[in-house]
């Protein structure tokens, strides 16, 4: 019997992995090593119940006892706290899905490396951080990474016996999210509310508003470099409103292979789950006729400021991809706290970026966890300062 643990369980990946998991016969078909979560401790000592698993752990330490009193009499061990989270991914198992959101995903992605395991990473934060570090580490343990952001699931699947010398570029698919057809100048009123809806995907609010703002395919844009080892002018972004091409391979021979597949993440969550082997998943074949069209659209970057930063971020290299990503994470909470507009969040991202560049070792790679964590709190620092000179 497969052991599998699941990192950030109780958010929109964990679900739709869970869901898949109760339905291949849950604790009669794989062995549970640790489950993960947040706030919602409810929810995720009922997954742990359902799936026997060995130990649940939230992030939140003050939710501890709350955890204990719902795990009472399962025989799941209680725990909290990052350090926790991290010592569940040490635990041994066949699998691991990471699905943390954020920079708070690549310690306990390190750790699944460490122990020699297979990731299967739902995580963009861990390559786009780290990507160097992450993807040296997993070939010295001789660790497995599988994709399963729909996304780099695609561009995985679509290169299956392909050779990557091959490939004249890739396109990876954005939806446009929230605001892709609101006229520029309403952009600067956008609310939280309006920005946490997507139009096609269940996901959780950042992510959403991550998609609305186009930071969440920048972030994309950097994971492929990092795990297909595409250069930047192979990388492109088409606008894609119906979100059935997930990515296109386009070959020097002029043909593309393009993956199709309903907005569902089962599906590339069970791909990676199954891997090699494609199993049956309760995701519904596509009806071309029904569909009747797929539109497309280059993507506007005077809306969609956060592609070009992608660019700048992979052909500055070094720590470029930490500054980033944690000062992205920085805009977001000031945006959603209300402290800065939907329109500012690039701006402080640009902001970090050009003082991060300023510093000493910028152009290194960070070499470990602690690099990659002084970055992040110098990024994070600079975007929020950013506020109060704008």
């Amino acid at each position: 019997m497969r052991s599998i643990s699941v990192l950030g369980a109780t958010g929109s990946v964990g679900e739709s992995a869970f869901d898949l998991l109760m339905r291949a016969g849950g604790p009669d078909s794989y062995r549970t090593i640790a489950l993960t979560g947040g706030a919602n401790v409810r929810r995720l000592a009922e997954m742990a119940r359902a799936l026997r698993a060995e130990i649940a752990v939230t992030a939140w330490p003050e939710r501890l006892e709350e955890l204990r009193a719902a795990l009472a009499g399962s025989g799941v061990e209680a725990a909290a706290g990052s350090d926790a989270i991290i010592e569940a991914a040490a635990r041994p198992a066949d699998w691991t899905l990471s699905a943390i959101i954020g920079a708070a995903g690549l310690a306990p992605g390190l750790a699944v490396l460490d122990r020699g395991g297979t990731l299967a990473l739902a995580n963009k934060e861990t390559l786009v951080a780290a990507g160097p570090l992450v993807m040296a580490r997993a070939q010295a343990r001789g660790a497995r990474i599988l994709p399963v952001d729909s996304e780099h699931s695609a561009i995985f699947q679509a290169l299956n016996g392909e050779n990557i010398e091959s490939v004249e570029h890739v396109t990876i698919t954005a939806s446009g999210g929230a605001f892709r057809d609101w006229p520029l100048e309403r952009l600067a009123r956008a609310t939280v509310a309006e920005a946490s809806c997507h139009p096609n995907w269940s996901m959780g609010q950042r992510i959403t508003i991550d998609s609305a703002s186009m930071f969440n395919k920048a972030l994309e844009v950097i994971e492929a470099h990092e795990f297909f080892g595409l250069g930047v002018e192979r990388l492109r972004v088409l606008v894609h409103p119906q979100s059935i091409i997930h990515a296109m391979v386009t070959h020097r021979d002029g043909g593309s292979l393009a993956h199709l597949g309903a907005p569902d993440m089962r599906h590339a969550i069970g791909y990676a789950l199954n891997w090699p082997v494609r199993s049956a998943l309760p995701v519904p074949a596509l009806d071309l006729a029904a569909l009747g069209s797929l539109t497309f659209a280059e993507p506007d970057e005077a809306r969609w400021p956060a592609l070009r930063l992608a660019r700048e971020a992979i052909q500055a290299g070094g720590a470029a991809g930490a500054v980033l990503n944690a000062a992205k994470e920085q805009a977001l909470d000031d945006f959603i706290a209300g402290r800065i507009r939907f329109i500012d969040m690039a701006p402080a991202v640009e902001h970090a970026l050009e003082l991060s560049a300023r510093e000493a070792g910028f152009a290194q790679s960070p070499r470990n966890l602690d690099e990659v964590l002084h970055w992040g709190g110098f990024a994070r620092q600079a975007a929020a300062q950013w506020q109060g000179a704008a």
